[in-house]
């Protein structure tokens, strides 16, 4: 097994529980208006983050200078944009239909990655992206 299996596996464990707990948590009454919910949910992310990169001795300091850097603060951007968005979504339509067109990211990430990255193409990766395409399709619309 790839090491990286394990870790994508616990992803989409913890991930499956965020868009029913934010639609409860942002909609009905006493509803906690999306923003304010995305701002707790993401202090929470980046205190684990620190504490992750204290713990295992990683030096933060030394990378904020690397060249690199500006990629990692573009990803910040448009993660900030498409966590407010969705958590917006999310507080305003089900669970059922908002997740699924959410998860066309990995569509096209997936396509960025062949165009841009120059990533493998294969069949079945094709057929794959067409068949999440088709999921999203069937699912958000029924």
């Amino acid at each position: 097994m790839q090491p990286y299996v394990p870790y994508s596996l616990l992803a989409v464990a913890a991930y499956a529980l965020v868009a029913p707990l934010m639609r409860v948590a942002t909609s009905g009454s006493n509803a906690i208006p999306s923003d304010v919910a995305a701002a707790i949910s993401n202090i929470i992310l980046v205190a684990a983050a620190i504490a992750v990169v204290l713990v295992s001795g990683q030096d933060f300091t030394g990378h904020v200078g690397n060249p690199k850097v500006v990629y990692v603060l573009g990803a910040g951007c448009f993660l900030a944009i498409g966590i407010l968005s969705y958590y917006r979504a999310l507080a305003l339509g089900p669970v059922s239909v908002v997740t699924p067109i959410f998860a066309t990211f990995l569509v096209f990430s997936s396509v960025i990655g062949v165009l841009v990255l120059g990533e493998s193409v294969t069949l079945r990766k094709v057929v794959g992206i067409v068949c999440a395409i088709g999921g999203v399709y069937l699912v958000s619309t029924a």
